[in-house]
């Protein structure tokens, strides 16, 4: 009633206003919205004393929140005015513009006489119910429960934290003044803080700001950021026909799980129109990841102070200076357990029921629900592993065959039965591996190295070499698809990048001391000129090749390990007797090699982690003008790096171990001192193999340790500091501000791993057909520990828009590219299939085993006597010729110890098949990704679908606001003329006075 009543006295006042100067207003009060409450009836005017309270349209306050047991209308918000004033602030909160607050601190005076004013005419029953609700609310703080999300007064929702200690040093004053003025600025953006002082919290010395957003901000700052919010449910069935889908059904999740909510018609949300919108619930129409988003941006936006003459503005300055310690959103609840009625669901506990627990990692995940709690930015992340493990499935599975079919024919494989018969392997004598140190040997003690070598270089080799490639292509072009299909279900069809990543970095503005016209906003901006800029550049990529440089300097160094200790283990294992049982699977060649990939991977990981530090800072100096370009740098060196670090071994192994050797007599030195490795009888595959195997499983199982453990310690470290060890005697702000933190690069690292990861199932997987299997049981693991760590012993990230991968997607696209061609080098030049199908094919004479003397047709012949006296061995043996793998003419030629024919042949059949097999692979991917569309076209139908049908709700909902407003105008022109009338007889009445 006293709102009716207020509302009533304001238009009478209006009204006779206008009536006596037309001229005075500048802006037309707008109406009402239609349909909300009924014409009232003209009612007698009353004294002027009773209209002075009210505000004109230019003088309209910031909406207060008190408490109050007078009703309150659930929409609110539609019933009031919107004031000009009002309309130019939220143009430039849309703008970003700082000065927006600097207006409401202008308005505050005019506000203070108005508010006395209006607190004079409230009720003083009201009055009275208020003071004796917060008396209510301040006798229960102490009765509070440690676990809870709300105010004091139980009502109002945490939606963000921040806190600090007590600082000592001479900055203190300077940091509680930017605190202060931080503080009393979003108070008059229209948070609602509570601060917790010191002595209530564990550790007795750090102070918590809880912040409240009501709903008066939220559907502002909804506008502003262009929040997408439900009209209509969709009419749209769901696709759900999947082949063999009761198959799957122990895969699944509960409905209510998968599908939180229903599927929706959404529009971009407008505060003018909410009764538009399906707002059932004001404190559970935002999900919690756009509350925290909404007020971050606030965060993010609100000015603290002027600093040698700027305006400082932004939590990130805040956080660097360290004037606030932490920020971040809270958490629903504990994690372990649910939410009691009437409280809100504990979204946190569903999803470690349901997603984060080790048991379910057969079952799919909850996407929607991980978007609705952590947003889109870290969903997508979510949706990308997940696809990609599902695609891994099918490779995996291929591999596998491919693996069992090496297995199954070791015993029909003439090559290794060659090499392991007495008679033939066991007769033919090898030169020395080194020299002087190193005797001749027997080819039969690789007969368990030549078996190993089968089992991935076998018919099936290049079968799976090309199926790798198309795999990989409709890996990305399904991929694409699924994407599309996200940008539809989650609202992102006409998604523009995020402010927060485009907006300027506070480093960047502190350096600069030049300002540029900005042609699309045409306004002035911080400039910092390409000269100055450019000695940070020359020095970030002589830093970049230093370390690349670096990281080739570790390769050698292990290559050079490998040819010094390969003597050692040759002389120890021929002089100790009690190793020769040993030696008939641990070669020399073996035990070097795997001695040697252990300690490439542990100079791997020493490398990347000074990297990681280097690469951090270097990208500062470089003063990246935003986020956007700060991650898009910090990608490419990183990744650059990566990609030396992790693969230059297997590179190495690949394409040039044993292809640069020489032959005896006129060996190759590596430096003039050590002789250049060669590869086994039987082929360098299996050292491919080898390396590939301990580098990507040591990489996997490292960082799933790393990712559990190191959070868990760190937690645990921080609650032994506190004053107990107790987590139930925690309030819920201070339980997450000991969690550690995610960090804005938290999923770059993750991005970074899946990626390294793919190069290894693509670049190198002709050599280890297991590779994708590998690969499938890490990201099983990778999910549950990743959705583990996220929910339990991390704070909540600030949630994030996302409509893809980003630049990831385009360094995929380039790896699988040069995937075709690696793999295609691999099978030609590291494998031993050309050369068999060449002897096959053109040099074999026995038509009933066709393949039977080819071990002893790959071996050139060396006459012992030919040896240089400082590479023969010290020990002397009554052989006359010795064996080595090249294809030379003996020793009784007349070009003895040059290539012969067939080493041509083979070259010849190396380059050819090179070719083709890339042209094949490649016109296979292109034929794929010219069949498969982008976007699904039932996709685009819903798309269509839905784009109608907003726009015929909007016309309809406008057309019925039309013609309320045509109701209300007849209805109003009718209390226009009674009311002239009655002021004609009250002037006439006056004047005869």
């Amino acid at each position: 009633m006293y709102w009716e009543q207020s509302q009533r006295r304001y238009r009478e006042r209006t009204l006779k206003l206008n009536l006596k100067n037309p001229n005075k207003w500048k802006y037309r009060p707008e109406r009402k919205p239609h349909g909300l409450t009924p014409r009232r009836p003209v009612e007698p005017e009353e004294d002027d004393d009773s209209k002075e309270g009210f505000l004109l349209p230019s003088q309209t306050r910031r909406a207060t929140v008190r408490f109050s047991l007078q009703t309150r209308f659930h929409q609110s918000s539609q019933w009031s005015t919107v004031s000009p004033s009002g309309s130019v602030i939220n143009e430039l909160a849309k703008m970003g513009d700082p000065d927006v607050l600097e207006m409401v601190q202008q308005q505050d005076r005019q506000v203070s006489r108005e508010e006395h004013h209006s607190r004079a005419n409230e009720d003083p029953r009201s009055r009275e119910s208020s003071f004796l609700i917060c008396r209510e609310a301040q006798f229960k703080k102490d009765e509070q429960s440690k676990d809870s999300i709300f105010f004091r007064d139980g009502i109002r929702k945490i939606d963000f934290v921040l806190s600090y200690v007590d600082d000592i040093k001479k900055e203190a004053e300077l940091k509680a003044e930017r605190r202060k003025e931080f503080e009393q600025n979003l108070r008059k953006t229209g948070l609602e803080l509570e601060i917790e002082d010191k002595m209530n919290s564990e550790d007795g010395r750090t102070y918590f700001v809880k912040i409240h957003a009501p709903w008066e901000v939220l559907v502002t700052y909804a506008e502003v950021l262009g929040m997408k919010m439900p009209v209509k449910e969709s009419d749209i069935p769901s696709d759900d026909r999947i082949p063999f889908r009761c198959m799957l059904e122990p895969l699944k999740l509960p409905r209510d799980v998968k599908h939180p909510t229903p599927e929706y018609f959404t529009v971009q949300f407008t505060r003018h129109r909410q009764e538009l919108f399906l707002i059932q619930d004001e404190s559970s129409f935002f999900p919690s990841s756009s509350r925290n988003r909404i007020v971050y941006y606030i965060l993010s936006r609100c000015p603290f102070g002027v600093e040698d003459g700027k305006k400082r503005f932004g939590i990130e300055r805040l956080l660097n200076s360290h004037t606030y310690s932490s920020a971040f959103p809270l958490h629903d609840g504990q994690y372990w357990k649910a939410s009691e009625p009437p409280n809100p669901v504990n979204q946190r506990n569903v999803l470690y029921q349901n997603w984060a627990r080790f048991s379910y990692f057969y079952k799919e995940q909850p996407f929607n629900l991980i978007r609705d709690y952590y947003g889109e930015k870290i969903g997508i992340y979510f949706v990308f592993l997940g696809f990609y493990t599902e695609m891994l499935f099918f490779a995996a599975v291929v591999g596998l065959a491919c693996f069992v079919y090496g297995l199954l024919t070791i015993p029909k494989k003439s090559g290794s039965s060659e090499i392991c018969d007495p008679e033939i392997g066991g007769q033919l004598i090898m030169c020395p591996l080194c020299d002087e140190l190193c005797d001749y040997w027997r080819l039969n003690s690789t007969c368990l190295a030549s078996k190993i070598s089968h089992l991935f270089d076998n018919e099936s080799t290049l079968f799976f070499a090309v199926f790798m490639g198309i795999w990989v292509t409709l890996f990305l072009e399904f991929w694409k698809q699924r994407q599309a299909r996200l940008e539809y279900e989650w609202d992102l069809v006409d998604f523009e990048e995020e402010q927060q990543q485009l907006q300027l970095r506070p480093e960047f503005e502190a350096l600069c001391k030049k300002r540029k016209l900005n042609a699309v906003t045409q306004e002035m901006e911080p400039y910092l000129p390409l000269y100055s800029r450019l000695p940070w550049y020359i020095l970030s990529g002589v830093t970049v090749i230093l370390w690349m440089a670096l990281i080739v300097a570790c390769m050698v160094a292990v290559i050079v390990y490998r040819l010094s200790v390969f003597a050692t283990f040759a002389s120890f294992m021929e002089s100790e007797a009690s190793l020769k049982h040993v030696k008939s699977f641990l070669t020399p060649q073996i035990a070097t090699s795997l001695t040697g990939s252990c300690l490439n991977f542990i100079v791997i990981l020493i490398l990347n982690f000074f990297y990681e530090k280097i690469s951090a800072w270097i990208t500062k100096m470089e003063i990246p003008r935003t986020h956007q370009e700060y991650e898009s740098s910090l990608t490419l060196k990183m990744f650059l790096f990566q990609f030396v670090n992790y693969y230059s071994s297997c590179f190495y192994v690949a394409f040039f171990k044993g292809k640069f050797v020489g032959y005896p007599g006129k060996y190759t030195y590596l430096f003039g001192v050590w002789r250049s490795e060669e590869c086994d009888p039987a082929g360098c595959l299996v050292e491919l193999t080898t390396q590939l195997t301990i580098i990507m499983t040591g990489k996997q199982i490292f960082g799933n340790v790393k990712e559990a453990i190191y959070p868990l310690v760190l937690n645990w470290w921080r609650r032994r500091k506190a004053r107990t060890n107790s987590e139930k005697l925690y309030s819920r702000w201070e339980q997450d501000h000991d969690l550690e933190t995610f960090g804005s690069l938290g999923l770059f690292y993750e991005y970074l791993e899946t990626v390294i990861q793919f190069g290894f199932v693509t670049l190198f997987v002709a050599s280890f057909p297991l590779a994708p299997l590998l690969a499938l049981l890490n990201n099983i693991i990778e999910i549950r520990v990743d959705a583990w760590k996220l929910t339990t012993q991390y704070r909540r990230p600030v949630a994030a828009k996302a409509h893809s991968i980003g630049v990831w997607q385009d360094i995929l696209y380039g790896m699988a590219v040069l995937s075709v061609a690696t793999n295609a080098i691999i099978v030609a030049f590291t494998s031993d299939m050309i050369p068999r199908l060449v002897y096959y094919y053109a040099y074999s004479v026995n038509e009933t085993w066709p393949m039977r003397g080819y071990v002893n047709n790959s071996l050139s012949v060396f006459l012992i006597a030919d040896f240089p006296n400082n590479t023969v061995p010290s020990e002397k043996r009554d052989y006359n010729t010795c064996r080595y793998r090249d294809y030379r003419n003996p020793p009784d030629s007349e070009d003895k110890y040059v290539h012969n024919i067939q080493f041509w042949h083979v070259l010849a059949a190396k380059m050819t098949f090179i070719i083709i097999m890339e042209h094949v692979v490649f016109l296979i991917k292109f034929f794929l990704a010219w069949m498969i569309p982008d976007v699904p076209k039932d996709v685009l139908a819903r798309i269509k679908r839905e784009k109608l049908m907003t726009v015929k709700i909007l016309h309809d909902f406008e057309l019925n606001k039309l013609k309320e407003n045509l109701r209300l105008s007849s209805a109003s022109s009718d209390f226009d003329r009674h009311f002239a009338i009655k002021e004609s007889k009250a002037n006439l009445a006056a004047s005869t006075t």
